[in-house]
Parts: C-alpha cells; sequence; structure tokens
C-alpha cells in the first residue's frame, strides 16, 4: 500500500512539475517571465504560512487572495490561457491517427516546396526586395490565415516573387504556406516584444519571431534594407543565411 501511494505521489509531482515547466516556457516566450516568478514566489509562500507554519490569520488572507487570484490570472493572461488550449487542441500530434495520411501528403509537399522557397528568397535577396514567409508545421494557424487574403497557389519561385514585388497589392504583410500550398498572403503576424532583439533588425523580424514565439511555425525573412536573409523558429533567430544553409533549416 505504501508502495503505491509512493508511486501515485511521484507521477503526480512529475505532472504538476511538467506543467509548471510548460507555463515557464509559454510566459518566458510571451515576455512575462517576471510576473511567472512572482507567482511561484507567492505560492510558495502559501505554502509554508498555511499548509507549514498554520498560521491561521495569514493564511486565510493568502487563502482569500489565491481564490480571487485565480480568476485575476485568467483575465491577465487570457492570451496566453488562449494560446495553451488552442496548442492542446489544434497540434496535429494529437490527432495522429485521424491526421496520418493527411499529414505524409503534406510532407511530401512541404519537400517540393523547398527549392522553389530557397531560390526565391535568393532572388529577393539580390534586388533586395522585403518578404516574410510563414511556413506551418504542427500547430494550425488559421487564426493567422483569417487576417490575410486567400490564395491557395501551389508553391512556386515567380509566384512568391510575384507577391512581394514592391508595386504588388498583397507585398504588404506575410504568406503562409502550408505543405505545399501558399494559402494567403498580406497576413498579420503577432509583433514580438522581446527586449534583446538587436535594433537594427526592423519590424519584419519582429513580427516573424512573434510568430515563432507563439507556434511552432518557420518564419523567413528577407531585409528590404540589405537583402540579407533570416530564418525565426522557436523564439531564435538564424541571421545572414546563404542558400544551403536555407534549405537545410527548410529540410530539417
Amino acid at each position: 500500500m505504501f508502495l503505491e501511494f509512493s508511486i501515485m505521489d511521484f507521477v503526480d509531482i512529475m505532472l504538476v512539475a511538467a506543467m509548471l515547466y510548460y507555463f515557464y516556457k509559454l510566459m518566458k516566450e510571451s515576455g512575462s517571465i517576471n510576473i511567472f516568478i512572482g507567482i511561484l514566489i507567492f505560492f510558495f509562500s502559501w505554502i509554508i504560512v498555511a499548509k507549514v507554519l498554520h498560521m491561521r490569520l495569514m493564511g486565510s488572507i493568502m487563502d482569500q487572495l489565491v481564490s480571487v487570484g485565480a480568476i485575476a490570472l485568467i483575465v491577465i493572461f487570457h492570451e496566453e490561457v488562449r494560446h495553451f488550449f488552442k496548442r492542446l487542441g489544434s497540434n496535429r500530434k494529437m490527432g495522429f491517427l485521424s491526421s496520418l495520411f493527411s499529414r505524409n501528403k503534406d510532407a511530401e509537399a512541404g519537400k517540393a516546396a523547398i527549392m522553389p522557397i530557397v531560390l526565391a528568397c535568393m532572388s529577393m535577396s539580390q534586388q533586395k526586395v522585403g518578404a516574410l514567409i510563414v511556413v506551418e508545421k504542427d500547430e494550425n494557424l488559421d487564426d493567422i490565415i483569417s487576417t490575410g487574403e486567400i490564395i491557395n497557389a501551389t508553391v512556386g519561385q515567380r509566384m512568391i516573387e510575384s507577391i512581394f514585388f514592391k508595386n504588388a497589392p498583397l507585398h504588404d504583410g506575410a504568406i503562409v504556406i502550408r505543405g505545399g500550398i501558399i494559402v494567403a498572403a498580406q497576413c498579420i503576424l503577432p509583433v514580438s516584444h522581446d527586449l534583446n532583439i538587436p535594433k537594427k533588425l526592423g519590424l519584419r523580424h519582429r513580427s516573424a519571431m512573434g510568430v515563432s514565439e507563439k507556434t511552432d511555425a518557420l518564419a523567413i525573412i528577407v531585409s528590404e534594407e540589405t537583402g540579407a536573409i533570416s530564418v525565426a523558429y522557436k523564439g531564435q533567430f538564424s541571421l545572414n543565411l546563404d542558400a544551403r544553409r536555407l534549405e537545410e533549416i527548410l529540410s530539417n
């Protein structure tokens, strides 16, 4: 009996630790890490005061704060909470059995789209044409797609270049690629507020970082000022890429 309790207790602790770690990553990506640390300090203080030291008055006050605080946190972090459940529900890996064949099809189409993307980026880089390309991975990007103009065109070098041509009506914003299809253009991306992003990087880079922080998508940036090609993925930049390195990143 004691062994069974100990195992269940260990599993319980591991689940709580995993949940706290996930929320830590989520808060770090959204720039709210200091608030998260403050919440943890308050939570552990409440445990010590109410459960260890058994201070009744202080414990009851903190109990009320915890009760009200749970609702307040949902209001304050409604975007992060929404993002958490969106990831949980829309991640295609969660629906592996139902999406196995469609994922294989998307993967093959995605591989075929790599070279057109690379060639388009290299051409735009030489001409210093600004571009922002978002490649969808496991997490569904319908919310971002809904902000732009639906295209549903096959990925091609000339198609990408024509969209980002300086006088083209859809050149502002980002295109979203799903598999081998350009689903939408002129899409609006969430802007990162990370203070560590170098000042020399502009709004395109901040938008690319923003979508990479909030989703598992990969964002490619072609700088209009320098022609430099960069990639934002999982909250990290890969800067000044050549064709080989860009192809390698997309392939992986």
